[in-house]
């Protein structure tokens, strides 16, 4: 399913605070972790059943608003955070939103019942050799 990313952007709301991890000073004096907050209740780019398996397939992650939250503080500048979470949400929203192809059941075939049959009655020769002579 292909998503229109610019449609989706108009709706993020991007809230800033600081990161911890390396940096040292850096760190303590800038804003780098972005926090991505995208809100499903409200947003009429996806339809109702689209919503549902988003708000169960990422049920950690959405808040009781309906408000799907993402961070990312990884590196230590504010633009490439926020485009790794971009990047991040259009994934788990692909990924939530692909449909799992049923499997079929299948029967053995021929060749493998013989070669089971085969491994059982070599397995059942080898322990009749092992038997005391009396037996």
């Amino acid at each position: 399913m292909k998503l229109a990313h610019d449609k989706f952007e108009m709706e993020f709301v991007f809230k800033t605070s600081r990161s911890g991890g390396a940096g040292g000073q850096h760190v303590n004096k800038v804003e780098t972790k972005v926090e991505l907050n995208f809100d499903l209740e409200k947003t009429n780019l996806l339809t109702d059943h689209q919503k549902k398996i988003i708000r169960e397939k990422l049920a950690s992650r959405v808040n009781n608003e309906g408000v799907l939250k993402l961070t990312s503080g990884a590196t230590r500048s504010q633009a490439q955070n926020k485009l790794r979470v971009i990047e991040k949400f259009f994934v788990l929203l692909e990924q939530s939103l692909k449909t799992i192809k049923p499997r079929k059941a299948s029967k053995p075939t021929k060749a493998s019942k013989e070669r089971r049959l085969k491994a059982k009655k070599m397995q059942g020769e080898k322990k009749v050799q092992r038997r005391k002579p009396n037996d």
